[in-house]
């Protein structure tokens, strides 16, 4: 089997990789540089627990969850999973901030579906994490995720591609995907901008936001509906942060050399789609304040950094996988919750191309509900 991969974010990487070690021929077609797409721009982290809207979607997640454990035992020495636990409250501004959904009653649904979490006090916070002013801890208490983490988004996407291409072969090239070539109603290749085709059996479009300029016809477009994201570094600072932590304030979460990374869902909402990634975004100086609120021993470092994205999300907010109704041989995998669910979408695809498997987890997102 011929396959083509368009997208080399962490779930291009994932199903060119798993797709290569199965025995298939496999291109893929990245218009800029592995992982350096709407993969490097993400708080990253790798999670369930923030997916209640449905069980079924819950579960997709939660797959996703377990797959990167697995994938990352495989390798030696993997470097990108980072596993120190997450803690997440509710306070003053909670409901602006996106955390309506973070009380506790979330955390009995999650105990009842098998996740790990559980209730923590403000001394056990202060034993966590320190740094933190426990005026702004919620005095009833937090919700702790054990072994939750983040994933390295550039470093995953480029140890996928790297062992893909040595292991088994995979082939990949540099060029913007401008049209799918089709014949007898179903995919049979790609056209690039600069005039380059190639050709296969199957076409995996993984472009995430870039998912329908790659297609090159309206009738074979998916609804999409993105959003803006706005992510700011600090410089390097002696902070003793160790976990991630998902406040009524902002989000935040160690990123390595003494760096935070930090997000706020309150504030992306107020972003135009033209942003600015500047250090002296208003936005990146107004998650600087707050995370200095956060923990006072931050003052007076400074935002090192920004970088901003355009979240592919579906028109109904739920993922889409699967083959497109309207035309043969051509697959899709578009979702918000692309972090977590790569590794397992790597597997999930191959099941179903490679070795004719319908995957469960797959069934209620499939692209069909749009057409």
């Amino acid at each position: 089997m011929k396959a083509i991969v368009i997208g080399g974010g962490v779930i291009g990487s994932s199903i060119a990789y798993r797709m290569s070690e199965a025995g298939a021929d496999v291109t893929l077609v990245e218009a800029r540089r592995i992982g350096g797409g709407t993969s490097s721009t993400s708080y990253a982290w790798v999670n369930a627990c923030e997916k209640l809207t449905s069980r079924a979607y819950f579960e997709l997640n939660w797959a996703g969850v377990k797959s990167h454990r697995r994938l990352a035992e495989e390798f030696e020495g993997s470097n990108w999973l980072h596993r120190p636990g997450v803690v997440q409250w509710q306070g003053a501004g909670a409901e602006a901030a996106g955390f309506d959904e973070g009380d506790f009653d979330k955390l009995e649904r999650l105990k009842e579906w098998g996740y790990p979490a559980e209730k923590i006090d403000t001394q056990t916070l202060a034993e966590l994490e320190p740094d933190v002013d426990l005026s702004t801890f919620n005095p009833e208490g937090a919700i702790y995720y054990p072994e939750d983490g983040w994933l390295d988004g550039p470093v995953y996407a480029g140890a996928m591609v790297a062992a893909a291409r040595q292991r088994f072969g995979l082939k990949v090239v540099y060029g913007q995907v401008t049209e799918l070539l089709t014949r007898n109603g179903a995919a049979v290749g790609v056209k690039l901008a600069n005039g380059e085709t190639i050709e296969a059996d199957t076409v995996i479009n993984s472009s995430g936001r870039w998912a329908n300029e790659a297609v090159g016809n309206a009738d074979h477009e998916l609804p999409l509906a993105p959003t803006v994201g706005l992510i700011a570094y600090t410089v390097s600072g002696d902070t003793s942060l160790r976990h991630g932590l998902r406040t009524p304030l902002v989000n935040c979460r160690p990123d390595g050399a003494g760096r935070i990374l930090l997000r706020a869902n309150d504030i992306d909402k107020t972003l135009p789609f033209d942003t600015e990634a500047v250090p002296s975004n208003p936005a990146a100086q107004e998650l600087l304040d707050r995370v200095t609120q956060l923990m006072p021993a931050l003052k007076g470092v400074h935002v090192e950094a920004v970088r901003t994205a355009i979240r592919p999300i579906p028109a109904d907010g739920y993922s889409a996988i699967g083959p497109h109704p309207a035309l043969s041989n051509y697959y899709v995998t578009v979702t918000h919750s692309g972090v977590t669910m790569a590794a397992f979408i790597g597997e999930g695809v191959t099941d179903e191309i490679v070795h004719g498997k319908s995957v469960s987890e797959f069934a209620e997102f499939r692209l069909s509900r749009f057409f």
